[in-house]
This record gives C-alpha cells, sequence and structure tokens, in this order.
C-alpha cells in the first residue's frame, strides 16, 4: 500500500506530464490518467466553452463538472481555485469576480502553475495569481477567500479530511465552496481500486459519497447542498484492461456507481458575542 507522499509524488508525477499534453489527449482519459477510450473522448470532463471567461488554451479537459457555473460569485470577491491547473476556472472566476476581486489558484504540480501564468500573461490579467501548494496545507492566511472552488482535484488529496479542515481555515467567515467531484456508491472491483492508473484518473483515489458528504459537515460547514450528480459511465475497453468479461459483467449489474458532484457548502457567519461566555 502507497503511503501518503507516495500518493503525493504519483500524482505530482503524472500531472506534470499532463501539462505537457494537449487537451485532446488528457479528455479522452479519465481525467489525464492516460487509459485512454476508443469508445468515447469525453468521460468525465463537462463543456466549459459556453461560459463566460473560457479561454481554451488554459481547458486541459481534465475536470469531471462545471463547479464555478454554481459558485454564486459576486464582483469583488476574492475565489481560490484549487488545483487550478493551467487557469481555466479562475479565468472564469475572473470574468465574475471582475477588475475589483482577486483569483489564487493553488496547484500542486509546478509544470501546471508555469503553464497557467503563461495563460495569465497572455490575457494581461493583474488580479490572478497562481501559487504552488498543497490543498492539505495551502500557502494562504486564514479567512481571505470569499468563494472556494476545485474541479476533479480532492479526490486525489490523501488526508481528505485535512483538505477541507484547510479549505475551512481560508474561507471568509460566511463564505462558501463549490466543489466538483468524484465520489462513489458501493465499493469499486479490487482491480479497479488498486491501479495506479485509475487513482491518477480520479476514480480510485475517490471515497463513498456519504463519507465525503459526512466529512464536510464534520468540518463545521453548514448548508451541504449537492448542486448536481452525475454517473460516470466507463466504457467496456477501459474496463477491460483491468476486468475480465464477466467481471465487467458483474459490476454493471452491480449497484455500484462511480459519480460526479458538485457540492455547496458554506462557512458559519461570524460570532456576534462581545465577550467569553456571553453566549448561552
Amino acid at each position: 500500500m502507497e503511503t501518503t507522499e507516495q500518493i503525493k509524488d504519483m500524482v505530482r508525477e503524472r500531472y506534470s506530464a499532463i501539462a505537457l499534453q494537449d487537451k485532446e489527449d488528457n479528455a479522452a482519459s479519465c481525467c489525464g490518467s492516460g487509459c485512454c477510450s476508443i469508445e468515447t473522448s469525453n468521460i468525465m470532463t463537462e463543456d466549459y466553452s459556453t461560459i463566460q471567461g473560457y479561454n481554451p488554451d488554459a481547458d486541459m479537459g481534465l475536470g469531471c463538472g462545471l463547479p464555478t457555473k454554481f459558485a454564486q460569485i459576486k464582483k469583488g470577491d476574492v475565489v481560490i481555485d484549487l488545483g487550478s491547473g493551467a487557469g481555466n476556472d479562475c479565468f472564469i472566476a475572473r470574468a465574475e469576480t471582475g477588475e475589483t476581486g482577486k483569483v489564487i489558484g493553488i496547484d500542486f504540480t509546478p509544470a501546471m502553475i508555469n503553464k497557467a501564468r503563461v495563460n495569465a500573461e497572455k490575457l494581461n490579467f493583474h488580479n490572478v495569481e497562481f501559487r504552488q501548494g498543497d490543498i492539505e496545507k495551502m500557502p494562504v492566511t486564514a479567512n481571505v477567500a470569499d468563494v472556494i472552488v476545485s474541479n476533479c482535484v480532492l479526490n486525489l488529496v490523501p488526508n481528505k479530511y485535512v483538505a477541507f479542515q484547510e479549505i475551512y481555515r481560508v474561507l471568509k467567515p460566511g463564505g462558501h465552496f463549490s466543489i466538483s467531484d468524484i465520489v462513489l456508491v458501493g465499493d469499486l472491483p479490487p482491480k479497479i481500486q488498486k491501479a495506479a492508473e485509475m487513482y491518477s484518473g480520479c476514480v480510485a483515489g475517490a471515497i463513498q459519497k456519504s463519507e465525503y458528504l459526512d466529512l464536510i459537515r464534520a468540518t463545521g460547514f453548514q448548508q451541504v447542498t449537492l448542486q448536481k450528480e452525475r454517473t460516470i459511465i466507463l466504457p467496456d475497453d477501459i474496463l477491460s484492461k483491468y476486468l475480465s468479461a464477466d467481471e465487467i459483467q458483474e459490476f454493471k449489474a452491480s449497484d455500484t456507481g462511480i459519480i460526479s458532484v458538485t457540492v455547496y457548502a458554506k462557512k458559519p457567519e461570524a460570532s456576534t458575542c462581545c465577550a467569553p461566555g456571553c453566549c448561552s
């Protein structure tokens, strides 16, 4: 079983390679995992092209939802994108928050940070910045963000509870997040669960949907809401790399599911207590 650091090294190495690929190569795989399918070129991703602020150069085809579309960003907001890649969601967030707001992208991979910075420079955006860092220990001070977004990234984080604690820390009181991610319903066959390619491809690192939502509530967030839910169908030519024909049929007949969810939650407002002990 891989250690936390081994998992992080594997993800960093995989996404460093992805940063050098074309969008078509990435979208043809499970979130860039390299498990290419000839049956479909769009297993996880959704179409961003009609959303204001979209920039094709920043779209790596790695997401599993449209979190920024649901994020309720207002003019002047400070927005943080976790796992910002080449900057796609950051630039869309910038279209919402405007010149008076600020957008910070955080990514684990230096190659992605470099790509995003080049894209921001081309667009002449001075209120969009990109910081290299670990989502489990963000390079951001507490209580700075009005909104946090993330697209198919937290499933790759080994300690998701710590990640949600960090999100809570960085959000302002009353701030909220909108996060798209991959979760499971039922247990995936072990052959898929243990495959490194599927881990970097957003599946083997996913946890149960109920556990995912429970972690958010346990962190202290309120108003936890599923904004969107979509079943992911893995084509047979991908499944056949890990399962026999009989195992594929058994998997399809089971109640097991791979689900893309977009989840909203809010950090409670600041306490109105005037002094310690004044609240009942």
